[in-house]
């Protein structure tokens, strides 16, 4: 049973949602400011679900042997590795000054100590390409894929893991310092975590010992990359789950490592209220039935600078999930969904929170982390039905390019999803039909 699960069975909210479910009314409107110029726009994806032709790795393997994550077929993915010229292009016509991806420990480091240049030229075209098109790249080293080779050698509960995923970050740091590059070091460390555990049925010690390598290996990377790339900004990005999960999330990671974070870099997709315990479905994989709740990205906001008042804060992920790219269950469009959350980034920024950018999830469709049924790309790629891969342009698209655009949604936007009832946004208080 996941934390979530707990509490929902623990406080009774299933009971309490009957009786508020139906309860709506509009949100005050305030008037929003624009982003200032140099606001950080940007869009994201990552190496194994995007690339295609994948090398051998721990995610390769749960694909063969059918792993508990694993829904579908992997195919090959929408080909990132071929395409990415086009994609970046597509990325440049929106506006975007920066283009967050991976570089593949397994694509570069095929067996101990051997590289594969092959793996190096593909990256090293992308890093060229986006210079071109003048998009700065924020480059990830673990989005949850390592070797196969180190699946051999005991994967995280290996002794010698950290100092070999540390070889790979260095090499990566080396090779594109200076090219004003941002750095993630590891993506969403509790979720990375949770997929392991899920896949791999992991003991309590084993995640204790992964918990642990995970930490390790951040702050060494974070001090590597500031001796290597004086001035680049480096974080790892958290999962934000609502509050009050928050505190369980929050606590391995996040609240151990703040002394080696330049900025709060948040992945944010929804929210928790007693009349949405929608939230639910994240634990099997149907995002595409969470009711979204734009509001409460400003209550988290509002939580996590609390925390953190001397850090800025960069909305690293945020995006929404189409089932197979159907109409969504509340008629909400992409476009809709986008601009009511710019809405909520723009008030947070207008109430003082130090909010200096934004990258959408994803570019394009791609592989989530078993199943290509949820579909969050602005461009839709139907990876398993079209021979050709093409990039359809949802109406996500025109949105966000009027919002880079114009640096925001208009000052009197009127948010389209209407609010929540009893939406936590702290631990310790609810907020009722209204934001506060």
């Amino acid at each position: 049973m996941s934390a979530l699960t707990r509490l929902l069975a623990l406080t009774g909210l299933g009971i309490a949602a009957a009786g508020v479910a139906a309860y709506r009314r509009p949100p005050a409107q305030v008037p929003v400011t624009p982003f200032p110029d140099d606001f950080k726009w940007g869009v994201a994806l990552a190496g194994f679900q995007s690339e295609g032709s994948s090398p051998d790795s721990n995610w390769s393997r749960y694909v063969d042997e059918g792993a508990p994550m694993i829904r579908t077929p992997f195919g090959d993915g929408p080909q990132w590795l071929t395409r990415f010229e086009e994609d970046i292009a597509l990325a440049a016509g929106l506006g975007v000054n920066t283009f967050r991806f991976s570089v593949e420990w397994a694509r570069i480091e095929t067996a101990p100590g051997v590289i594969d240049e092959d793996g190096w030229a593909f990256y090293d075209a992308v890093v060229d390409t986006l210079e071109r098109h003048g998009i700065s790249p924020m480059i990830t080293l673990d989005h949850w894929v390592y070797p196969g080779w180190v699946v051999d050698k005991g994967r995280w509960q290996w002794d010698g893991v950290v100092d070999a995923w540390m070889g790979h970050a260095e090499r990566v740091v080396r090779r594109y310092a200076g090219r004003g590059a941002t750095w993630i070091t590891i993506n969403e460390p509790q979720y990375y975590l949770d997929c392991e555990k899920k896949n791999l049925h992991l003991t309590r010690r084993e995640q204790h010992v992964m918990q642990t390598r995970l930490l390790e290996a951040h702050r060494r990377a974070y001090a590597l990359i500031h001796e290597l790339d004086p001035g680049a900004l480096v974080s790892s990005n958290l999962a934000c789950v609502p509050a009050p999960l928050h505190l369980i999330s929050d606590a391995w990671f996040f609240d151990r490592c703040g002394d080696t974070l330049d900025f709060l870099g948040i992945d944010y997709y929804y929210g928790l209220g007693l009349d949405n315990l929608s939230a639910r479905f994240d634990n099997v994989g149907e995002y595409w039935r969470i009711t979204m709740q734009p509001e409460s990205l400003l209550y988290m906001l509002r939580i996590y600078h609390k925390k953190r008042p001397d850090l800025p804060i960069w909305i690293v992920e945020h995006g929404m999930p189409t089932d197979n790219e159907q109409p969504r269950f509340d008629g909400l469009t992409r476009a809709e969904h986008l601009r009511d959350h710019i809405y909520f980034l723009q008030r947070a920024a207008d109430e003082g929170i130090p909010v200096i950018g934004y990258n959408y999830w994803s570019l394009t469709d791609n592989y989530e982390w078993g199943s290509y049924r949820p579909r969050f790309g602005l461009y839709s790629v139907d990876v398993l039905g079209d021979p050709s891969l093409e990039r359809r342009p949802t109406d996500g698209v025109d949105a966000y390019r009027e919002i880079i655009a114009e640096r925001g949604v208009r000052a009197d936007y009127q948010p389209v999803s209407r609010p929540g009832f009893g939406i936590f946004s702290s631990p310790w208080e609810t907020t009722f039909g209204r934001l506060m």
